[in-house]
């Protein structure tokens, strides 16, 4: 059998973007690095790979429509920490921004964004605990304009990737993560009677961080 060796394609770099919906009144939104387009045609086609346990993922299910904003380079920690670190199952994480809203009813932020892409869900794949999804855009326009920021520029700055950020890859290190909100439990056990400190997920919704 063939070796993988992850530093393979650990060597990629990918793209951050603020994915977001809303449905049953609450607007929900997460950072993730997984957004790309897979066709030129009119309208462009789009695929994003998202955690079935997010509560951005159930949301977009549940509305068959969501909102793309490329994150800009001078995107502040402010937006990354809030999007990226936090469950919308807590709190409505746009409260403490100014967001716009298109015409499918998707809250999205305009500062600090390069872009926007607005889709509707067209097809999806289950691959594992993921659910990959095809939008089909409906509505775009240019933001702040500028370059976007790259998960390579962001760890540049000192950060680690958004526990919530889809990336195609292998997450390293040794604990248990939060297929919810992405918390990190760092041991070498988890107790079985353990909850979540960010979105109060029991223990069965950990999985092994290696």
């Amino acid at each position: 059998m063939a070796k993988i060796n992850a530093k393979a394609y650990e060597a990629m770099d990918y793209g951050m973007y603020l994915i977001s919906t809303s449905a049953d009144g609450k607007r929900q939104g997460c950072i993730v690095t997984s957004f790309a387009q897979v066709t030129s045609s009119r309208p462009p086609r789009f695929t994003v790979t998202l955690n079935k346990d997010h509560s951005t993922t159930e949301a977009i299910l549940a509305s068959g429509v969501f909102s793309v904003t490329l994150l800009g380079k001078d995107c502040p920690e402010e937006i990354i920490n809030t999007f990226g670190y936090k469950s919308g199952r807590v709190g409505d994480k746009f409260a403490a921004f100014e967001p716009k809203t298109d015409e499918n009813g998707n809250p999205y932020l305009a500062e600090h964004m390069v872009s926007r892409v607005s889709c509707r869900v067209v097809d999806k794949l289950e691959i594992g605990s993921y659910v990959l999804l095809v939008g089909e855009a409906v509505d775009a326009e240019i933001l702040d304009g500028g370059e976007m920021m790259t998960l390579k520029e962001f760890s540049n700055r000192g950060k680690s990737a958004p526990p919530s950020a889809t990336v195609v890859r292998e997450m390293v290190g040794k604990g248990f993560r939060c297929t919810v909100c992405g918390y990190i439990y760092e041991s070498e056990t988890l107790p079985p009677d353990y909850i979540c400190p960010v979105c109060h997920a029991p223990a069965s919704k950990f999985v092994p961080n290696d």
